[in-house]
Parts: C-alpha cells; structure tokens; sequence
C-alpha cells in the first residue's frame, strides 16, 4: 500500500505565512540574502530592504515571572526590560534562554516571529507600532520579512500594546 502523503504547507510558507492566510490579513513577504557574519538579524533586514529601521521589529522571547512573553519591539531600539514587566503585568523580567525560545516557538533564532508559534504566548507589541501604517517581522526564518499592519499583528497576537522600547 502506497504511503500517504505527508500534509505540507502552502509552497515555500512558514508557520507565520501560513497563519497570516489562514486569518485572511493582507501581507507582504520579503526576502533577502541573510549574511550570517552579520552583527544583527534586525539591521541586516532593515538594510537588506531599504526600511528604515524604526519600522522593522525583532521578536524577543523573555521570561516574565517564570512565563515566556514575546516582546516586539523596533529593531534601532532595545527592549526596556522593567517596562515589558510591568506591560505584562509582572514583577521582573529577563532575557529567555536561547535554546527554549527555540523549542517554545518552533523557530531558530534570528528567525523567531510573533505569529505562528509552536506555543502561542503572551505577546506586547512596542507602542511605536501604531505611528506606522505598516511594520516588518520574522516571517519565520533568518531571510524572510512579512510586513503587515501593525493592528493585525496585535489582533492576531493578542498582542497588548505598550512602550517597551528604548533608543
């Protein structure tokens, strides 16, 4: 008996593209060369696209009282972590360990997106991303950018807008 064919996803999609479809909101993918001796993911894509910077957002994973959250936040800035913390209604927040924000996401670092997650988590999107029509992130791998409205990533994330962004 022939085996069946393992279910595959939309041709070339990610987890991200195939949530953005599934949820019928209007994306555009973008795709570079990802030079891997690059000092960061964020200003590699910023530069790669010809965005500027303030509009192309990093996921980062964090540990908020024990819990995972993701941060989004712009990639020219850093993530305030005491404002993520009190965004999420915590006492103290930290960096996650690399190697279970990969496991909890299903996605490599440098490649982690907001949508699309292996284990959905808490989300905070920075409030700068509401002072753009449209915004870019991970679309789930090192190379690949969705830009999308800032609002439908917050309405599919569940994402809780606030300033947890630094310059």
């Amino acid at each position: 008996m022939p085996k069946k064919p393992k279910k595959q996803q939309q041709s070339g999609g990610t987890p991200a593209t195939v949530a953005l479809t599934a949820a019928g909101v209007p994306f555009t993918v973008h795709a570079y060369d990802h030079d891997p001796s690059h000092p960061s993911y964020g200003e590699e894509a910023a530069e790669a696209m010809g965005v500027s910077p303030d509009r192309v957002f990093k996921t980062l994973v964090a540990d908020v009282d024990g819990a995972l959250t993701v941060a989004v936040v712009p990639v020219a800035g850093s993530l305030d972590l005491k404002a993520l913390a009190t965004a999420a209604r915590g006492k103290r927040a930290a960096m996650a360990d690399p190697a279970l924000a990969e496991r909890t996401t299903g996605y490599v670092r440098g490649g982690i997106s907001p949508l699309g997650q292996r284990k959905k988590l808490p989300t905070v999107l920075d409030a700068s991303a509401s002072t753009h029509a449209t915004i870019c992130v991970s679309a789930g791998r090192r190379g690949l950018e969705v830009e999308l409205a800032p609002t439908d990533l917050a309405d599919l994330t569940k994402a809780v807008l606030a300033p947890i962004a630094r310059a």
